[in-house]
């Protein structure tokens, strides 16, 4: 028998009971139920959890922060769906924003400096992953460059050659283009 798991009072059960007849969402009630478990008859965690169809790890953590913060730390904003962003959606769209802008007049989007100003934006260094996955999350795509034109002419390229004074190009071979889906 494990150790009796206990809730502070920060409600009264028909306050408890109220908040569930208020919800609809499966996930939302288990967690106001293992709270009104562990009030109305507290047990060990094993006990509430076997009650409840729940791990034991999930009763301990709900329970903890229903102690540490009331039962705002029951509300939360959902189930899954981005819990650990950096950003919104929304704070990541007006983000790309200048970058769209740029890539629409032309110039190239390179992930690693997207990469460099996300980690300028938060403070702290971010993984690449992240940033490839934040662009096809709004609905950029890796625009590679072709060997070969298929409409090209070995003939004119080599008349456009004699004629046109060409720079040497300083930009790597290895660059890829990032452009937004329209």
């Amino acid at each position: 028998m494990g150790k009796v798991i206990r809730v502070k009072a920060h409600l009264t059960v028909e306050e408890i009971d109220a908040q569930l007849k208020h919800l609809h969402d499966f996930w939302r009630i288990r967690r106001w139920l293992v709270i009104r478990h562990a009030f109305v008859d507290p047990a060990p965690a094993q006990e509430i959890a076997l009650r409840l169809g729940l791990s034991v790890f999930t009763v301990r953590d709900l329970i903890e922060a229903s102690n540490r913060h009331g039962p705002t730390a029951l509300e939360t904003a959902g189930k899954g769906q981005r819990q650990h962003a950096y950003l919104s959606f929304d704070a990541e769209r007006t983000f790309l924003s200048p970058f769209i802008a740029d890539s629409q007049a032309g110039h190239i989007a390179v992930a690693h400096v997207i990469k460099k100003a996300v980690e300028d934006h938060r403070g702290r260094r971010v993984a690449t992953s992240t940033i490839y996955r934040l662009l096809p999350r709004h609905q950029w795509r890796k625009v590679g460059p072709r060997p070969q034109n298929p409409r090209s002419s070995q003939e004119e390229q080599e008349a456009f050659k004699k004629t046109v004074v060409t720079k040497s190009s300083t930009a790597s071979p290895h660059v890829m283009r990032l452009i937004p889906v329209p």
